[in-house]
């Protein structure tokens, strides 16, 4: 009974963030996406909700849970009659031949079960985790939250640095504040957190894309991340990666979904959402906070570039809707600089030195890096034979056009500020994860050999939902002021 009812008022919460955000009635795929969507916006909560209550030293979680909810609730009904509704007009599916959506069908329910067979064998194999990370940092971490009462702080020192005590707290947060409902350590709450965050990223990708490209589309995009072998590998591990990666395609979702919006006033709700969810991902992982500074220079330089052609409302539009997205994501970040300034120790990355300089200015150490960096990209999802990463460029190359032609409408060619954007951003923390390998204080080929597979699967599905909304796209040219015609 306890443990339904932190379920059921974990995903309440989430539901009521998401729904304070969605201020119009949704069509099936819209909910679809927004039940997925909330299962991670719950987690996050959780998570914020228990440390606070933790620095603060209250202890009845179930009153101030209520009270949550009750608040969002109320913030739903006023959004419902303030804010303009957010509409997307459904997309139009593609009309492929009768073979290929055959073999396409049978292929996603195929892999559908696969994974789910797959994901749920693993949760069961490996409760404890699979993986030093699991236990010795994630779940070490829940339990000096859930164990240490008014000296919790003590856990995260720096005499156990191989427990990573500066790494953000969301998913040990959050399995702590089921762990305080139940009244004890259960080995099912990391195991089905774990398998939630699998199955809602899945869900995020297939719905986002049933919205924005059709069925056909959505199950192609579903088929590519379900088959990558280290994604549910990753998922059930009880690592922070798949969860991070859940944030990350959050973000770039509601970014895209702004683009579709046909409403004359931005999109506020949905932009709100995108800052949450990008604050929710720095607060997951360190490479979180990468991304979320990444976005926020994407997305200031997008608009500032097309400052001096934009009109005055244009330009002030532009102002709202990057202030809206940074104060969005501003409690949270807040709450991770008072933990990286107050409880946890110094990073371990980030130790400055002779040697670092001398890091820096080391070409031979660029090109090793840069040659892992391109084997991983043939390498990276531990697939059998064709390389996934090639496979779905492939399929991005050869339908982008031909789609858009048999479908008969012009591909949904519409301002996209919030797509480049993403894929900016995308880009620039991947630029990002190859300086911390140029400054890193390890064995830089120990410390690539180990983590930049995963660094690559953070952002996997956010590529596949970004390959995936330009098929049927045709390259048509967007004059720099329609870009923000949306948002005027």
């Amino acid at each position: 009974m306890v443990p339904g009812l932190a379920a059921l008022q974990c995903f309440g919460l989430g539901f009521a963030i998401v729904s304070a955000g969605w201020t119009r009635a949704a069509s099936p795929a819209e909910r679809m996406l927004k039940l997925f969507l909330s299962a991670g916006y719950g987690l996050g909560a959780f998570s914020i909700l228990f440390l606070v209550l933790r620095a603060l030293g209250l202890a009845s979680l179930l009153s101030v849970d209520v009270f949550a909810f009750v608040l969002l609730v109320v913030a739903w009904l006023l959004t419902r009659r303030l804010v303009p509704a957010a509409t997307v007009l459904p997309a139009a599916d593609h009309n492929f031949p009768g073979w290929l959506r055959g073999s396409l069908t049978a292929g996603f329910a195929a892999a559908l079960c696969a994974a789910l067979y797959s994901a749920v064998r693993r949760t069961m194999a490996y409760p404890n985790g699979e993986g030093w990370d699991a236990f010795a940092i994630w779940n070490l971490h829940a339990r000096f939250l859930f164990r240490g009462g008014a000296g919790w702080r003590q856990g995260f020192s720096a005499f156990i640095p191989w427990s990573h005590p500066d790494y953000p707290l969301l998913l040990p947060a959050a399995i702590a504040h089921f762990w305080s409902y139940a009244g004890q350590e259960s080995y099912a709450v990391p195991a089905t957190i774990g398998l939630v965050f699998t199955i809602s990223t899945v869900g995020v990708l297939f719905s986002a894309l049933l919205i924005l490209r059709g069925r056909k589309v959505a199950m192609l995009g579903g088929l590519a991340l379900m088959a990558t072998p280290s994604f549910i590998e990753q998922g059930t591990s009880q690592y922070a990666d798949v969860p991070l990666s859940f944030f990350i395609l959050a973000t770039v979702v509601m970014l895209c979904l702004c683009d579709a919006s046909v409403v004359v006033s931005p999109p506020a709700g949905w932009i709100a959402l995108a800052g949450l969810a990008a604050g929710f991902a720095a607060w997951t992982k360190n490479e979180g906070l990468l991304f979320l500074c990444s976005l926020l220079l994407a997305r200031f330089w997008m608009l500032a570039g097309g400052k001096r052609i934009a009109q005055g409302g244009e330009t002030l539009a532009r102002a709202r809707s990057f202030r809206l997205l940074v104060v969005s994501a501003l409690p949270i970040l807040l709450i991770i600089l008072w933990f990286k300034r107050f409880i946890a120790p110094p990073g371990d990355l980030f130790v400055y030195s002779a040697a670092t300089f001398h890091q820096f200015s080391d070409l031979a150490r660029y090109a090793a890096i840069g040659k892992w960096f391109g084997k991983q990209f043939f390498r990276f999802g531990h697939w059998l034979w064709v390389p996934g990463s090639l496979l779905v460029v492939g399929i991005f190359l050869a339908l982008r056009n031909w789609g858009a032609q048999n479908r008969g409408d012009q591909g949904n060619a519409r301002p996209e500020i919030g797509f480049r954007a993403c894929a900016a951003a995308l880009t620039i923390t991947l630029c990002g994860y190859f300086v911390i390998y140029v400054i890193t204080p390890y064995d830089v080929y120990w410390h690539l050999r180990f983590s930049l597979n995963r660094l690559f699967l953070q952002l996997w599905p956010g590529a596949i939902f970004l390959c995936c909304l330009r098929i049927g796209v045709r390259g048509q040219k967007v004059r720099p002021t329609e870009m923000f015609q949306n948002e005027a």
